[in-house]
C-alpha cells in the first residue's frame, strides 16, 4: 500500500502530509509526497511559491517545496512533476489534477491524502484540486479540511449519542 500526498506547502497540504505520515507509521506503509508544478508563473504566485517580480524557476520552487516537505516527512519519497498545458483550453489546475491522478494510478496509491476546503462540497472553486481528485474511485481519499491544531471540545457536542 502506498499513501500519496499532493503537496503545495499550503497549511492544508502540510496537515495532510502530517496525517499521512501518522498513518504510514501505524500501517508501515510508504508515503509519497507529490508536488506538481505547472509551467505557469501566475499559478506559482497564487500558491505563494514566488512573489511578484520574482522569476519563475521550477527548480528553485521544487527545492523550496522539497525542503518544506522534508521538514514534515523526512522519510517520505519526494516526487516532482512539471506539467505543460497539452490542451489550449486546459487550466493549470486541470493539469495538476490530471497529473495527481496519473501518478496515483502509476504508483497504485491505496489512499490519497488531500488538503482541501472544497473536496466533498457541492460547489468548488475552479482553482481547487480537491474535488476532482476526491472523485476518482481507484483509491480511497482522506480529506483534510482544517489545518492542524487542537480539537475544540465545544465542537464535540454530541459524541455520547454515538455510543448508544
Amino acid at each position: 500500500m502506498t499513501l500519496l500526498v499532493p503537496f503545495d506547502a499550503s497549511p492544508l497540504s502540510t496537515t495532510a502530509l502530517e496525517r499521512a505520515v501518522t498513518f504510514g507509521d501505524c500501517l508501515d506503509e510508504q508515503v509519497v509526497v507529490l508536488t506538481v508544478i505547472p509551467d505557469d508563473p501566475e499559478y506559482a504566485r497564487g500558491r505563494g511559491w514566488i512573489t511578484r517580480g520574482e522569476p519563475f524557476d521550477p527548480k528553485t520552487i521544487e527545492t523550496g517545496l522539497r525542503s518544506r516537505a522534508t521538514d514534515v516527512a523526512p522519510d517520505a519519497t519526494f516526487r516532482t512533476e512539471l506539467v505543460d498545458p497539452d490542451e489550449p483550453t486546459a487550466t493549470s489546475t486541470t493539469e495538476v489534477v490530471r497529473e495527481i491522478r496519473r501518478v496515483a494510478s502509476e504508483i497504485e496509491a491505496s489512499v490519497v491524502f488531500v488538503g482541501s476546503e472544497n473536496a466533498g462540497s457541492v460547489i468548488a472553486p475552479q482553482s481547487s484540486v480537491g474535488k476532482p481528485v476526491a472523485s476518482d474511485h481507484r483509491y480511497d481519499v482522506y480529506v483534510v479540511r482544517q489545518p492542524g491544531g487542537s480539537v475544540d471540545q465545544e465542537e464535540l457536542t454530541d459524541v455520547d449519542s454515538t455510543t448508544e
